[in-house]
C-alpha cells in the first residue's frame, strides 16, 4: 500500500504532469511573470467556470479577504459577523484593519453559520456578514442575503475550501459557491480543491463597481500607473501559478467527484459507529470535501487520532480553538460558553485523508483502522 497523506499532492501532479511542466515552460520562455497571459485568460475561464461576472487574481486567499473589505471601505469601529469555527485567516483579517469580529454559532450538523444567530448579532455598527463555506459545503446563503438586504449589510463570502460546490435555492435556481454574496474570495494554497504550486488567490463579484475597486486595491490603489487614488496593497497572482491553475480548473468537477466517492466509502464503513457521527450533507448544498469530518461523541476523539497515527493513517483537528477564545481575538462579547456549538465541536471534530488519489486499499487500511478502535 502507498503511505497515506492528508491531501496526495504528489500523485495528482503524476497525472497532469506532461500539461502542467509544458504550462511552466511556455511562462519561462515568454517571461511574462506578473500579469501575463496566463494570469488574464485564467480569471476569464475562472469566472465563466463559477458563473460571476468578475474574477480578480491576487497573491493569496488572506489577501483576497482584507482586498475585499477594503473595497468595501469598512473602517475602524464597524462590525463584521463571522463563524468562530474557522481558520484564523477569516478573523485575522478584520482585527488588521481595525474592524470589529462579531462571533455567531454554527449550526451543528453542517458547521456553517446559523443564520438566526447572525440576525441576533446584529447592531447599528454592523457593516458586513462574512459567511465561510466551512469544509466544502455552502452556507445556507438565501437567508444570510434575505438578512443582509434587510439590514443594508454586505455580504463577502469565504470559500476558500468550497470551491465548485453548488447552493441552490427556493426556487429551484442554482449558482456557484462565490457567486451569490456581493464578493467572495477563494485561496489556491496547494491543498485546497483547485490549489496551484505556491500560493494564490481570488476575489469573485458580480458588480462592476466593485470590481474596478478590487483591482485597484490589489494595484497600489492605483487604476493608472504611478497615480494612486486610495491606500492599496500589492497583491498579484504570478503567471507561474497561473498557468498551473489553468491546467487543474477543467479538472476540478472530477476532482470534487473523487472526493464525493471517497466520501461516500467513508459514510458506508462508519454507518454502524453509534459514537461516530459522519458529515452531514445540506439539501441546498452540494459537497466539495475539501475535508472529510466527523465527529467523535463519546470524548475518545483524541484517542482515535493516536490510534490511527499509530497504525499509518494521518489525521487532523481542524480546528482545536476556535477564533473567540484564541489570545489574539478573546473578546468579553463572546467569552467562554457564549457559542455553544462551536466549541463542542472543537472537542469532538476529527479530519481524515480527504484527496482525489485515496485508492481502495488506502481507505479500505484508514476504515478498518478507524473500526478497529471502536471495536
Amino acid at each position: 500500500m502507498k503511505p497515506i497523506q492528508m491531501v496526495d499532492l504528489v500523485g495528482q501532479y503524476q497525472r497532469i504532469k506532461t500539461e502542467v511542466d509544458a504550462a511552466i515552460q511556455r511562462v519561462i520562455d515568454n517571461a511574462a511573470f506578473i500579469n501575463g497571459p496566463d494570469v488574464k485568460e485564467f480569471e476569464k475561464e475562472l469566472a465563466a467556470y463559477n458563473g460571476s461576472r468578475h474574477v480578480i487574481a491576487c497573491a493569496n486567499g488572506t489577501d483576497a479577504l482584507q482586498i475585499a473589505m477594503m473595497a468595501l471601505d469598512l473602517k475602524p469601529g464597524d462590525e463584521v459577523i463571522t463563524a468562530s469555527f474557522t481558520f484564523v485567516a477569516t478573523v485575522e483579517v478584520v482585527g488588521l484593519l481595525g474592524i470589529t469580529p462579531v462571533f455567531a454559532d454554527v449550526l451543528p450538523g453542517t458547521f456553517n453559520l446559523d443564520p438566526a444567530d447572525i440576525e441576533r448579532k446584529i447592531t447599528p455598527r454592523t457593516k458586513a456578514i462574512v459567511p465561510v463555506h466551512l469544509f466544502g459545503q455552502v452556507a445556507d446563503m438565501e437567508p444570510i442575503m434575505a438578512i443582509a438586504k434587510k439590514h443594508g449589510l454586505y455580504v463577502i463570502e469565504d470559500n476558500a475550501q468550497a470551491i465548485g460546490a453548488t447552493y441552490t435555492f427556493a426556487d429551484g435556481s442554482k449558482r456557484k459557491s462565490g457567486a451569490i454574496g456581493h464578493i467572495a474570495s477563494t485561496s489556491f494554497f496547494p491543498s485546497k480543491n483547485l490549489g496551484c504550486y505556491g500560493d494564490g488567490g481570488a476575489l469573485f463579484t458580480n458588480d462592476d463597481d466593485l470590481a474596478k475597486k478590487l483591482r485597484r486595491v490589489c494595484n497600489h490603489g492605483s487604476e493608472v500607473r504611478y497615480y494612486h487614488e486610495v491606500v492599496g496593497v500589492n497583491s498579484r497572482l504570478d503567471s507561474l501559478q497561473a498557468a498551473i491553475l489553468r491546467i487543474k480548473l477543467p479538472q476540478l468537477d472530477a476532482y470534487n467527484a473523487a472526493r464525493n466517492k471517497a466520501a461516500a466509502f467513508y459514510d458506508t464503513a462508519f454507518a454502524g459507529l453509534p459514537a461516530v457521527q459522519v458529515p452531514v450533507r445540506s439539501t441546498r448544498s452540494t459537497h466539495a470535501f475539501h475535508q472529510y469530518t466527523l465527529r467523535v461523541t463519546d470524548g475518545r476523539r483524541d484517542g482515535l487520532k493516536q490510534h490511527l497515527e499509530a497504525n499509518g493513517v494521518p489525521a487532523m483537528i481542524y480546528y482545536p480553538v476556535s477564533c473567540h477564545l484564541q489570545r489574539a481575538y478573546k473578546s468579553v462579547r463572546a467569552p467562554e460558553g457564549s457559542l455553544p456549538v462551536t466549541e463542542q465541536l472543537t472537542r469532538e471534530v476529527l479530519s481524515l485523508p480527504m484527496s482525489t488519489e485515496l485508492d481502495h486499499e488506502q481507505l479500505t487500511h484508514i476504515t478498518n483502522t478507524v473500526n478497529s478502535f471502536f471495536a
